[in-house]
């Protein structure tokens, strides 16, 4: 069996680097050792949202009175699973849809790479067959990080595919980490009465945001119930009685926690094992899979995208990467008019579901500083936004940071209702080199918590309107 294409992973780097191959005019195939749509669209992106929506939803029945509606309520978390993994279900199906509507072939098993343009594939009953590419793009995604002191069982010590289906609502869990994964999943089950413990190695929650996001997330989190413990660090875990013990080392001595359950949330693993590597000398580098602007590795007709990949572990880069890549080896063949721009990484947006949303991109305003910018930062609160308080959700901020000298756009950072539908504003505007200037002569529609970021932009040049 022969392609022109053939892509290791069904992720959202994969299946959409498959699509546009095919569009290309490729004869291209895609090697799932699981289910289409990888992990973003079953145990990840996808069915988090969903229950993260059930989450607000309950939210929103617990304040019901605040509305002026008499409502009560209990969660059947047995429905809200059913319903997350029938959500992520359809999307995996979708997937499917768009595979047969572009006439890429579907090779169910786990790829490993034999020889240059040479795949072995096994099947789940243990069947091989050799596929063979002329260009093999690999796809193959990641995985929660195992820490030693933390060793999965799946029970008691568990990771993110485990926190989406357990069996019950826990009384208590313990969550080691706050990125994304940590911070979101803290939300749904503090929400739905569980008695929730962060635990932060670092000395601020969501570390990789902007300090002031930092602050008020951590300010909205305690409000809520949720303990949040920094600059700790779990050395070791119990589970041999009822629930866990972990040991935390803190800044001031060692401290126990109890617990039903612990979650670890402390990165992801790229899925690079057993898949050949070693075999065609492809170099890896911290467990990453080194590549050029293009996705291609140091050996020719093998490229790499998403999460296995140096770039930031998010889907919407993996997409766009798959993207560069097949345009890429189109050009290369002359089937693509020019080679596709590089990614610049520095305007990649961020997004974290957890409640209230965060949304950014960009510098922050300490790495502004950094890098030898005098700034502009403006600083605007929902609770001056109209329709944020329509909506009963006044908390948050929109922070802008400008570049003083010449009005360039360099980060936007962004926690309250619904702020992840609005940083595609400071994506585009960056990305089409627009200044302050541009965007407060745009007329931003009203009542919006979106035009919030023309407020922050006053506010940054000393024009502020409504504050």
């Amino acid at each position: 069996m022969a392609y022109d294409v053939v892509v290791l992973g069904s992720g959202p780097g994969g299946y959409v680097a498959a699509i546009r191959a095919s569009q290309l005019g490729f004869k291209v195939a895609v090697i799932e050792k699981e289910s289409l749509g990888g992990i973003c669209l079953n145990w990840g992106c996808i069915p988090t949202k969903a229950l993260l929506k059930s989450a607000q939803v309950f939210e929103d029945i617990k304040h019901a009175a605040s509305y002026g509606i008499e409502a009560s309520g209990t969660p059947n978390f047995e429905n809200i699973v059913k319903r997350s993994r029938g959500v992520a279900d359809k999307m995996s199906k979708g997937v499917q849809y768009l595979m047969k509507k572009n006439k890429i072939e579907i090779i169910m098993g786990f790829g490993k790479l034999v020889a240059k343009g040479k795949i072995d594939v096994t099947d789940k009953d243990g069947k091989q067959q050799t596929i063979e590419a002329k260009h093999i793009i690999i796809a193959t995604g990641g995985r929660s990080r195992e820490l030693p002191s933390m060793k999965f069982d799946g029970k008691k010590i568990i990771g993110y595919r485990e926190a989406m289906v357990l069996p019950e609502i826990p009384k208590s869990m313990i969550i080691v980490g706050s990125g994304a994964i940590g911070v979101e999943f803290a939300y749904v089950y503090n929400s739905m009465g569980t008695k929730v413990t962060i635990v932060e190695f670092l000395p601020r929650i969501v570390p990789v945001e902007d300090e002031d996001i930092s602050k008020e997330l951590e300010k909205s989190y305690k409000k809520n119930g949720i303990t949040i413990m920094t600059s700790s660090e779990v050395t070791s875990v119990d589970t041999s009685g009822n629930g866990v013990k972990a040991k935390v080392k803190t800044a001031n001595g060692e401290v126990e926690l109890d617990a039903d359950i612990l979650l670890s949330a402390v990165g992801v693993t790229a899925n690079i094992e057993g898949i050949g590597l070693e075999t065609l000398g492809v170099k890896t580098d911290k467990g990453r899979i080194l590549v050029d602007k293009y996705g291609q590795t140091n050996i020719p007709g093998i490229y790499a995208i998403g999460d296995c990949s140096p770039g930031q572990a998010l889907a919407h880069v993996a997409s766009k990467e798959g993207i560069v890549c097949a345009e890429s080896i189109a050009y290369n063949e002359n089937k693509y008019h020019h080679q596709p721009e590089a990614i610049d990484y520095n305007n990649i947006p961020g997004c974290t579901y957890c409640v209230p949303e965060i949304a950014s991109v960009g510098y922050t305003e300490k790495q502004a500083k950094e890098q030898g910018y005098e700034v502009k930062v403006g600083k605007f609160p929902l609770s001056a936004s109209g329709k944020a308080s329509a909506a009963g959700h006044t908390e948050g901020f929109i922070k802008v940071i400008f570049d003083a000298k010449y009005g360039e756009w360099l980060g936007t950072h962004m926690i309250g209702y619904n702020v992840t539908e609005m940083i595609s504003e400071t994506v585009t505007a960056r990305k089409l080199e627009t200044t302050y200037h541009e965007v407060l002569n745009a007329i931003h529609p009203h009542p919006t918590i979106s035009e919030s970021i023309k407020d922050a932009i006053e506010v940054a040049y000393g024009e502020a309107i409504h504050i």
